[in-house]
């Protein structure tokens, strides 16, 4: 029988969801009957809008989509604004303030405190330059993503017309937009591996094949990625190679499998890796094959002996991340920013926009932008930029390496509150651990429960919000775990500690990375260290303790307040100016 979700998607879903938002927008709030709230926030994440959580009934998130991470000249002006104009909620976070943009995991933008009634309003503005919020949430294809800089930087196969190709026809296909789950698409060219396609639902990675002694360039597809719900997966190749020309009806005859096939009764056994687990690859194959016209040619030879995109490789084999100052093809350079746990105030993101360059920005999978298009003649006052004294080029290794994901602060599902308790982290660890020369990164990446939004199953360190009690009290607390990257073998991170009080994480992670800089041998990774140290020794040396200078800022249960950082009872539901709706009326 199919889940309840699926008859609520069958009576409207997709493109027709607009005007329903928009009728609803226009009368506010309140028209929304309240019986059938849940509903109609199933069908509105179609289009980016996600409803807040319990406290906060009448403000909601904007999920952006721009395909690749690409943000032309304007774009990101034109979401600062939005930011700074409409993004300003009922209370201040200690540490980001009010008005903000964050960057997400598969290249896009996340604006919160949103009224309903500004949507419309907020849609006009961005789509006027360009910028689209259409399938970035719910069960759909969401944000294509790919290597940021393609087009701009060497690649073994080119890229960047085939995302929009596929962004075109297959993202774009209302007819595709219910899954029964949602689906993530990602194809890169380049050989450091930075679309991560180990983690997505099927992913296209370079690869050559010889034919008749001559090379051919295209991709060997991988299905079934994923990291959820502690049940990891790393896609599986289908011992399929596939040229350009075939890459995106490939990729459209997958989805198109999943999309009728695809099981729509159990939510927590539907996304695309159990798919492939009941399948089998061979099936998989097999069924593509029907569906597909041109001769299939088995698996080239790949370039994951390469990949240094988080792959816990040493820092001169190659690029873990778009931080720095990099050549483009073309002469110029781009510049990647760190900003710590991806959020930027409204007024640095519009500063951004209007600094050197092209005025083009793109955006990582690590929650970081890039600027694009820098002649060698602005680099040197573009680095000396005071905003770049807040995003750097060369930041500390903690916050080169961070990500964080929404947490309690605005996720209904979330354990524990995320980004300003890793910005406060990240600021200790700087201050209060010293790690040798070589050690750049070290990727530190919080979850705020077992969705894994933040990629914790694939870190060096990676957190996931947990409960424990301590001294008799319900606290927020973290399974810590180590070892996980996605490079040429993909791994995910093995358990050390589980629930540990938030307060007692810091000196737990300041003891490993103690341990790891007085033991390790020369130029010996994070992960090649714990590969080689074993799991029991890890244990021992990794001790939870408080420490002095660290003050966790939502130790006991964020998640039982409207708001973590706010005293006092919700001012939601309120109307379109943000005043509270007397329950009178």
């Amino acid at each position: 029988m199919p889940h309840k979700k699926e008859e609520v998607k069958d009576e409207l879903y997709g493109d027709e969801v607009r005007e329903k938002l928009e009728e609803f927008a226009a009368k506010g709030w309140e028209s929304i009957p309240e019986d059938e709230r849940e509903e109609w926030f199933t069908r509105f994440k179609f289009w980016g809008i996600f409803h807040q959580r319990s406290g906060q009934e009448s403000y909601f998130m904007l999920r952006l989509t721009n395909c690749g991470g690409v943000l032309e000249p304007g774009q990101l002006r034109a979401i600062g604004e939005v930011a700074r104009d409409y993004a300003r909620g009922p209370a201040e976070n200690p540490e980001f303030g009010n008005g903000w943009i964050d960057f997400t995991t598969r290249q896009s933008i996340q604006l919160h405190w949103l009224k309903l009634e500004d949507i419309p309003e907020i849609w006009e503005k961005l789509e006027s330059v360009g910028v689209s919020s259409r399938s970035a949430g719910g069960d759909t294809m969401r944000n294509v993503t790919g290597c940021p800089v393609a087009g701009k930087a060497e690649e073994y196969v080119e890229t960047r017309e085939l995302l929009d190709e596929i962004q075109a026809e297959i993202r774009d296909d209302d007819a595709l937009c219910n899954l029964p789950r949602k689906f993530n698409i990602s194809v890169t060219g380049c050989r450091q591996g930075c679309a991560q396609d180990s983690i997505n639902d099927v992913g296209l990675e370079p690869a050559r094949k010889l034919v008749d002694g001559e090379a051919v360039r295209g991709f060997n597809v991988r299905v079934g990625g994923g990291l959820g719900g502690r049940e990891p997966r790393a896609a599986r190749p289908l011992d399929l190679f596939v040229r350009p020309e075939h890459a995106t009806e490939t990729v459209r005859a997958f989805v198109e499998l999943y999309h009728e096939e695809g099981d729509r009764e159990n939510r927590s056994k539907n996304r695309a890796r159990f798919f492939v687990d009941e399948w089998g690859t061979d099936e998989i194959r097999e069924a593509l094959d029907e569906r597909l016209e041109f001769e299939f040619e088995t698996a080239g030879t790949d370039f994951r002996g390469e990949y240094t995109y988080n792959a816990g490789e040493p820092s001169e084999h190659g690029a873990h991340d778009h931080v720095g100052v990099y050549d483009q093809k073309d002469g110029r350079n781009y510049v990647g920013l760190s900003v710590p746990v991806g959020r930027m105030p409204a007024e640095d993101a519009v500063e951004l926009a209007d600094a050197y360059g092209s005025g083009e920005v793109r955006l990582t999978r690590r929650q970081n932008p890039l600027l694009m298009d820098v002649p060698d003649g602005e680099l040197a006052n573009l680095l000396n930029e005071d905003l770049l004294e807040e995003y750097k080029p060369e930041p500390n290794p903690f916050v080169q390496g961070a990500m964080a994901c929404t947490g309690t602060e605005f996720c209904s599902i979330a354990l524990t509150e995320t980004k300003t308790r890793t910005a406060r982290l990240l600021r200790w660890l700087g201050d209060n651990v010293e790690l040798p020369d070589d050690v750049d990164r070290i990727k530190l990446h919080y979850s705020g429960c077992t969705a894994d939004c933040g990629q914790a199953m694939t870190a060096d360190i990676g957190m996931q919000g947990m409960r424990a009690r301590k001294d008799g009290e319900m606290v927020e607390a973290m399974d810590v775990g180590v070892g996980g990257g996605v490079g040429e073998d993909p791994s995910f991170i093995e358990w050390v500690r589980q629930r540990v009080p938030a307060d007692e994480v810091p000196g737990m992670i300041a003891n490993l990375l103690e341990a790891y800089a007085a033991l390790r041998e020369d130029g010996q990774t994070l992960s090649e260290w714990v590969d080689a140290t074993g799991h029991e020794t890890i244990v021992e040396l990794a001790e939870p303790e408080e420490v002095d200078g660290y003050e966790d800022p939502c130790l006991n249960d964020a998640k039982q307040s409207w708001y973590p950082f706010a005293d006092g009872e919700s001012p939601a539901s309120t109307d379109a100016e943000g005043q509270p709706i007397s329950a009178d009326d």
